[in-house]
């Protein structure tokens, strides 16, 4: 196989800011053709040419909700497999101090949701996991998740 028959994995952050013990979800209804239509997930998005994780982190928590995070931690790798078709790298965040008004945000709703309410909401059901191991205050840790094209978690492995 030569380099332009593989695919290209996406990279991207994936931050859940903490407030009064909630965590500012996204609900996803804005956008059509949006592989995460429906569920609620943290805010961040994609890499541009050249960013470090700490550059699109920031600059995608200013574009989705106005917000200028001023303390956040690196938590882990999410490798995400969807079907055949998709790989993403999620670079976890979490941030519990910022600046700023919130705003709306193009993408979904942003809603402030008790963090002992979360998995309760249509999330990705590998969402779940990592939750738990951010409720644990676990070391920077690596998750692959894999999914089939009905949003079925066919693998999910802590490394």
């Amino acid at each position: 196989m030569d380099n332009k028959d593989k695919k290209t994995p996406v990279l991207s952050t994936l931050c859940h800011i903490i407030k009064d013990d909630c965590y500012l979800m996204m609900h996803r209804v804005k956008k059509e053709n949006d592989i995460n239509k429906d569920k609620w997930i943290g805010v961040g998005g994609k890499f541009e040419y050249g960013e470090s994780p700490e550059e699109c982190l920031l600059r995608e928590v200013k574009e989705e909700t106005g917000l200028t995070l001023l303390n956040y931690k690196f938590r882990g790798i999410v490798t995400f497999c969807y079907g055949e078709d998709v790989v993403e790298y999620m670079h976890l965040f979490d941030a519990d101090e910022f600046e700023g008004e919130l705003t709306d945000c193009d993408e979904g709703e942003l809603v402030w949701v008790p963090i002992k309410d979360v998995c309760n909401l249509p999330i990705w059901e590998g969402d779940k996991i990592f939750f738990k191991l951010l409720a644990e205050n676990a070391d920077f840790f690596s998750l692959k998740l894999v999914y089939d094209t009905d949003d079925t978690l066919k693998e999910a492995v802590v490394y």
